[in-house]
């Protein structure tokens, strides 16, 4: 019985693995129409990664009478190359269309590789200003987009917020944009990749727990002074509701 029920589950297995291999060639093929509609040079380079490597290997095979074994590593290498310069043009794309539209840049750190810990929109305006908070390796990274003259004042007044409670751990701020100082969208998470590890992976963990415990304490009551003749189990029933 239990075998047969093994056997079933290994059938169960394949077959989603079969379904989702099926999905993902879809979505590349789509993919590679969309950008080849867009992209008049897309199969241009394609072909010239695959007939230039290609080439390469003929005469390497040729001065070294190995023909038979460099012309079918020079089409597999030309092959990858097609299919990098390919990924790398699709990302392009992708990142020029998003950029300049409100939460590029959560989009992009959401999509972040690696341990990192991203809370979109932990400050904000009426007019879709935002600053995202990632927490990682290097410490805490602030990363603003919208109008600069309105997020530096909003970078600052959450990196005062979050210094009381994270004690040394180094703090950055970043803005997203195309002016000087600023770092572009399509380069936003090289950026991140780069900065100093400064912290542990447990620390990471310890840290980004403190900071979703202080925006919870945050978000308990709203901030001012209660409205005049409010009385003390209204604001208990409310608590309670939340």
């Amino acid at each position: 019985m239990a075998g047969k029920q093994d056997k079933s589950a290994a059938k169960e297995a394949t077959k989603a693995r079969r379904a989702a291999s099926r999905e993902r060639r879809k979505q590349i093929f789509e993919a590679f129409k969309m950008q080849r509609r867009e992209d008049k040079a897309l199969v241009p380079l394609m072909l010239a990664a695959v007939l230039g490597a290609t080439a390469v290997a003929v005469v390497a095979g040729l001065l070294l009478k190995m023909v038979w074994v460099f012309v079918p590593l020079g089409i597999a290498v030309g092959l990858l190359l097609a299919v990098v310069i390919f990924g790398r043009r699709v990302q392009r794309n992708v990142y020029a269309k998003a950029d300049g539209q409100p939460g590029a840049a959560a989009w992009a750190l959401e999509n972040l590789r690696g341990r990192w810990r991203v809370t979109p929109a932990v400050a904000g305006t009426t007019q879709l200003d935002a600053v995202h908070r990632v927490v990682g390796r290097p410490g805490i990274v602030l990363v603003a987009e919208g109008a600069p003259h309105r997020v530096k004042g909003l970078l600052a007044q959450e990196k005062k917020r979050i210094a009381r409670v994270v004690g040394e751990t180094p703090i950055y701020d970043v803005i997203v944009g195309a002016e000087e100082g600023q770092v572009p969208l399509r380069k936003l998470q090289s950026h991140l990749m780069k900065l100093p590890r400064n912290i542990s992976t447990a620390q990471v963990d310890s840290l980004d727990t403190r900071l979703a415990a202080l925006a919870s304490r945050g978000a308990a009551m709203p901030k001012g002074p209660l409205p005049q003749g409010a009385k003390m189990r209204n604001v208990q029933r409310t608590m309670r509701r939340r």
